[in-house]
C-alpha cells in the first residue's frame, strides 16, 4: 500500500540530522538539488520519491520547496481535507496568520478528541520546530495543522 510506504520511508529517517550542525545541508537537499535551504518540504518530497509515489511538480520538478507555494497549488487540486490518513501531508501555521510555516507527514491520531496527532517530519527539533535540522517524530495540535491529501495516495 503507497500509504505505507511513504510513512515507513519517512520512519526510516528518524534521527537523520543536517551535517554540519544549522547548515541546513542534507542528502535530501542534494537530491532536491536546492542543499542549504530549509528542507522541510524537501524531505516531504524525498519521501514520497522515495516510496515510490512522486509528487510531481509542485513549483519543482521533484515536489516542493516552499509551504506557501505547496498549499496554495495543492489547494486548487482540492486535496484539503478534514480527516487525514495515513501518509498525508501535513502543513503547519503556528501564528494562526495563514502562513504556513513548517510541513511533516501524517501517522496517527494520538488522541483525536484532543485534536492531538503524531507526523515524522524534517528540519525540525525540541525548542525550533521549523527549523532544527533532524528528522523526528512529533506530536502536534490539529488548531495549527492543514492536512492534504496529495492526488499520488489517492
Amino acid at each position: 500500500m503507497n500509504r505505507q510506504k511513504v510513512v515507513d520511508a519517512a520512519l526510516a529517517e528518524v534521527g537523520t540530522k543536517e551535517t554540519p550542525a544549522n547548515s541546513n545541508k542534507t542528502k535530501y537537499g542534494a537530491w532536491f538539488g536546492l542543499n542549504g535551504v530549509a528542507w522541510c518540504g524537501i524531505f516531504v518530497s524525498w519521501v514520497f520519491d522515495r516510496a515510490g509515489v512522486p509528487l510531481g511538480n509542485v513549483g519543482y520538478l521533484r515536489g516542493f520547496a516552499g509551504c506557501q507555494y505547496a498549499v496554495a497549488h495543492l489547494s486548487k487540486l482540492g486535496t484539503i481535507t478534514k480527516e487525514p490518513q495515513l501518509g498525508d501531508i501535513v502543513f503547519f501555521d503556528w501564528n494562526s496568520d495563514g502562513r504556513y510555516d513548517h510541513v511533516g507527514i501524517f501517522h496517527s491520531w494520538k488522541d483525536r478528541k484532543a485534536g492531538l496527532f503524531c507526523t515524522i517530519e524534517g528540519n525540525t527539533a525540541i525548542g525550533n520546530d521549523s527549523n532544527g535540522g533532524q528528522v523526528m517524530r512529533r506530536v502536534r495540535s490539529a488548531k495549527v495543522a492543514l492536512f492534504v491529501n496529495p492526488k499520488v495516495l489517492q
